[in-house]
């Protein structure tokens, strides 16, 4: 388990949070895949600012078509079944952002990522933040907060992890995580940055890059 996540630098200020923190960890040129791309705001981004070969899959016709529609290169995909058709190494990093709680084999999809990429990179909101915590224990319901914002009965949110779910995972798979982070909201570093146990309970996502071990 690494001591520290990565250092936070320059990020875009017109995307997500955690698409802008992803953005920060590609290096310029590579061959990517964005897993649940939306309306392709990462894939433009790296395309036109990292000279990237970016490339999507999206679950949501609407939000895919939107993405074709502004030049990307997109296709209408889902990640529990259509990764398998991928090559082996066919990309340097493979991108889950915010997906991995609503896909329905999420160690599997994971398998594939690190088989199609050389690197995955995982974003996702944290089900072990205090509030989460509180909210469940005070009231005896699901948690709504500015993350978790959905009623239980709308929320595509089939398996909620917390971060340190994440890590006993990745040991469990033998991935190597190679940076890690977790942040509020508005992007404030956590000052428990070097304590994942204290991020589990204070993050309100996580972000990784993983590789295979």
């Amino acid at each position: 388990m690494p001591d520290a996540p990565f250092p936070i630098r320059y990020v875009a200020k017109n995307m997500r949070l955690d698409l802008r923190l992803i953005a920060e960890m590609i290096t310029p040129g590579a061959r990517v895949l964005d897993i649940g791309c939306g309306d392709g705001a990462l894939l433009a981004h790296l395309t036109a600012e990292k000279g990237a070969d970016a490339r999507g899959i999206e679950i949501d016709m609407a939000e895919a078509t939107r993405a074709v529609a502004a030049g990307l290169a997109v296709i209408h995909g889902d990640a529990d079944h259509d990764l398998a058709s991928y090559p082996d190494g066919a990309f340097d990093y493979v991108v889950l952002s915010r997906t991995l709680q609503a896909v329905e084999r999420p160690r599997e999809v994971l398998r594939q990522m690190l088989r199609i990429g050389r690197r995955a990179i995982v974003s996702f909101p944290n089900f072990g933040h205090w509030l989460v915590r509180w909210q469940v224990l005070a009231t005896g319901r699901m948690p709504m907060t500015d993350t978790w914002h959905r009623a239980w009965y709308e929320t595509p949110n089939i398996h909620p992890c917390t971060i340190r779910d994440f890590f006993d995972l990745c040991a469990l798979e033998g991935y190597v995580v190679e940076q890690w982070l977790a942040v509020d909201e508005r992007g404030l570093k956590a000052p428990w940055k070097r304590s994942p146990q204290l991020a589990n309970l204070f993050g309100e996502q996580a972000l990784f890059l993983l590789r295979r071990g």
